[in-house]
């Protein structure tokens, strides 16, 4: 990706102290249609987090946020419109690219670790990240199964008279 994420909330590294800094933040209505662009969803209703920034040792800096969001996707076997909601808490450990294999020890193996690139850590993009891994990848409508069943028995009406004289030619020359 290229350019300024849809969703960017940068927050300065010389902001973060030795207590933790809370933000509260919210996709506007222009945010919500490019990230449903982006993640090939028919809408984005709502996308709000609420993250705080803790200061660990050093140059180390721990991202725990907690999000929600309303969306609407298409069925993958329906092309209806499915809407959905979903919450998700995550965590990331930011810091130095060279201090990668130190971070494992401070908060587990759990967090991923982000290199830090540049004086600040932006908390919309991380947030819609999570969000993109959150989403489910094959979505299903209640009438999917049914229209599975249905396109299974009308593909196999013909195919089955087949596959019965099939089976009568192979058993007559045996």
């Amino acid at each position: 990706m290229t350019g300024t994420p849809e969703f960017s909330r940068p927050v300065l590294l010389a902001r973060i102290g030795s207590e933790p800094l809370r933000r509260e933040i919210a996709a506007g209505a222009a945010e919500r249609e490019a990230l449903a662009r982006r993640f090939s969803l028919l809408g984005l209703d709502r996308l709000a987090a609420e993250v705080e920034l803790i200061r660990r040792s050093g140059d180390m800096i721990l991202l725990r946020a907690q999000f929600e969001a309303r969306f609407v996707q298409e069925c993958v076997v329906t092309f209806d419109p499915i809407e959905s909601a979903l919450s998700a808490e995550f965590e990331l450990l930011y810091g130095p690219p060279d201090a990668e294999e130190a971070a494992t020890g401070l908060v587990g193996d759990a967090v991923a670790f982000e290199p830090l690139s540049g004086d600040a850590i932006d908390i919309g993009e991380a947030v819609a990240q999570e969000f993109s891994l959150a989403l489910p990848s094959f979505p299903r409508s209640p009438d999917a199964d049914a229209a599975v069943a249905a396109a299974s028995d009308a593909a196999m009406g013909p195919f089955a008279a087949l596959a019965g004289l099939f089976d009568r030619r192979g058993r007559s020359d045996e």
